[in-house]
């Protein structure tokens, strides 16, 4: 007897095959995989981000909801439209990314439609959600506990905190990573980069991920390498004018880097990457780094000792410019210690972290929701 395809829909990322950050990594990642597992994917994508709007790309089936260019209303927007649709249509089950959508859940729950939410990070503390932000981040939470059948969190530190905050029980399934095997260093050119001879950032320009903590540190370091910053913001923001504005003749801002295999090159031929995400769980950006064979000093965290083994697999600094300095002087003295964990550092992407085991773990407990109705 042949199984019927499961029909699944996401919803929460900006869609596919954009990739932007976090989500969309995942999102990427779980198409790439599951048409050849017997799924029939929907995902709902924003439509003001992309210019052509095929129906169907790699046997992954797309909807264009309406939405704005709006940092705060973006996504809310987005999500509202899509929640009621994908309620009207034939998906058995859905993937709802980003904590923010937790309230409508309650559109899914009233229509019998089996919901599970990755709700990430800790978006209640992140210094651009203020004041009401703040607040409406931690009702969306309780909200996302209350109406969805399935929370999925990306850590066992963030586990932890759901059932402290909330009283929630949560799945752990993390973010994967892979070696990317386009890396060559003849793709640094296009900032006249040598091998070793940079230190990187990469995420987006937002306060939490700290990088103007990282590149004051830097700045006021002895160091005669580079600082290689990564990424920036879709809209006008105050805080990423601010890294912008920053002038030494060491620092190189790239924007966003959407070929994949420069990007690999970034990782892969840095002298360290230096990580400042603050409040997220399993960051897709450090296990990149991680996969792609960083020596790595991160922001002392919960979540960035996980991931790293504490000090097995990385360094850490503290959230002052003086401790990035003091590190980066350091580094600078010590560069057969910091070639000695990139020889290892890819030990610590272990079959947790690979994306097979992630998009095969998401898909059993979404299997396992269907076949509750």
């Amino acid at each position: 007897m042949i199984e019927k395809p499961l029909k699944v829909a996401i919803i929460g990322s900006r869609g596919y095959p954009y990739v932007y950050s976090g989500y969309e990594t995942l999102v990427k990642a779980l198409a790439e995989r599951w048409p050849n597992q017997n799924v029939k994917l929907t995902i709902y994508c924003h439509a003001y981000l992309f210019k052509d709007k095929p129906k169907m790309v790699n046997d992954v089936k797309l909807v264009y909801i309406p939405s704005v260019a709006s940092k705060i209303l973006a996504q809310p927007l987005h999500s509202f439209l899509a929640f009621w649709h994908v309620v009207f249509s034939k998906n058995e089950v859905v993937l709802v990314l980003n904590v923010s959508n937790g309230p409508f859940g309650i559109i899914t729950k009233l229509f019998g439609k089996p919901t599970m939410m990755n709700v990430d990070g800790l978006e209640w503390l992140r210094p651009k959600w203020k004041g009401l932000g703040a607040k409406y981040f931690k009702w969306a939470a309780k909200m996302s506990v209350r109406f969805n059948d399935l929370l999925i969190t990306d850590a066992d530190a963030m586990q932890a905190v759901y059932l402290k905050e909330f009283g929630a029980k949560s799945v752990v399934i993390t973010y994967g990573a892979e070696t990317s095997v386009g890396a060559n260093a003849s793709l640094l050119s296009e900032w006249n980069l040598a091998e070793r001879d940079y230190y990187l950032i990469v995420g987006r320009m937002i306060p939490d991920n700290n990088a103007d903590i990282i590149i004051n540190g830097f700045i006021h370091s002895n160091s005669s390498k580079k600082l290689v910053i990564v990424g920036d913001v879709p809209y006008a923001d105050a805080y990423a004018d601010k890294i912008r504005a920053y002038n030494d003749p060491r620092l190189i801002f790239t924007g966003y880097v959407r070929n994949p295999d420069i990007l690999a090159s970034l990782y892969k031929f840095c002298f360290a990457y230096m990580h400042g995400h603050e409040f997220g769980g399993t960051n897709p950006t450090l296990l990149k780094a991680m996969a792609n064979g960083c020596a790595i000093a991160a922001l002392d965290t919960v979540f960035s000792r996980e991931v790293l083994q504490s000090d097995k697999f990385g360094y850490f600094f503290q959230k002052t410019p003086i401790s990035v300095m003091d590190w980066v002087n350091w580094a600078d003295q010590n560069g057969p210690l910091l070639a000695e964990r990139r020889s290892e550092i890819q030990n610590g992407v272990t079959e947790k972290y690979t994306w097979e085991s992630v998009s095969n773990l998401y898909l059993y407990h979404l299997k396992a929701l269907a076949n509750k109705l």
